[in-house]
């Protein structure tokens, strides 16, 4: 269990902690046991992985699940041996359940259906619209949860690029911490009844303050 209580997971090896590391970190190819050296670790592949995937997917490009799959494999595949695949244990964030592991890839099949085909790629011009798009592809695939660590960031770096087909720069989410932080939680709750509307909300905040920084 991750510490806190946060994750329910079974004893298969996406869940094994990394020995010495007193159950903070999970099992990985670099033998890391330190969850702040982990924690940095991770920032600097999705860095790397945000300049890769630009060059990979073009303002044409409609995301499939396979991508999902793709970028979490590019981001942590030198991390995790389970990078790309969808996870196998079941999940729960402060008694949240996620979807159960076995229905993930029929979810993401109708996920690729649906939300991934509507919404791009994602050319659309009124920043309300771009803002839906977003917040629908968001909210569904953090839903999913597909993977067992890592699909709040990889939503984050599908939103950000969603965002630059639309012409925008890449999103800033700097400020989503604290009490927008808790808001953002009840967003992607909300989606459970799908509704969209508060995350809507947050990714227009998200894209003025982008905008602002960036002078657009």
């Amino acid at each position: 269990m991750k510490k806190g209580g946060h994750y329910d997971a079974s004893s298969l090896i996406e869940a094994q902690f990394e020995p010495g590391s007193r159950g903070r970190v999970l099992r990985n190819l670099l033998g890391i046991k330190s969850k702040r050296e982990m924690d940095q670790v991770e920032a600097q592949e999705q860095l790397r992985t945000l300049e890769e995937l630009v060059r990979i997917y073009d303002q044409t490009h409609r995301f499939t699940a396979a991508d999902v799959r793709r970028i979490h494999k590019i981001w942590l595949g030198s991390i995790y041996a389970w990078a790309g695949n969808y996870r196998q244990v079941n999940l729960s964030k402060v008694d949240f359940p996620f979807a159960a592991a076995n229905q993930i890839p029929r979810l993401m099949i109708e996920f690729e259906k649906g939300p991934l085909r509507e919404y791009t790629p994602c050319r659309f011009t009124e920043m309300s619209e771009i803002a839906r798009a977003i917040a629908v592809v968001h909210t569904e695939l953090l839903l999913i949860h597909p993977f067992r660590e890592g699909n709040g960031r990889v939503a984050r770096l599908l939103a950000v690029l969603m965002a630059l087909q639309a012409g925008l720069p890449p999103l800033d989410f700097g400020n989503i911490k604290g009490r927008k932080r808790q808001e953002y939680f009840r967003a992607v709750q909300a989606g459970l009844d799908r509704d969209y509307k508060p995350m809507e909300e947050v990714f227009s905040a998200v894209i003025r303050r982008t905008r602002r920084v960036h002078g657009v």
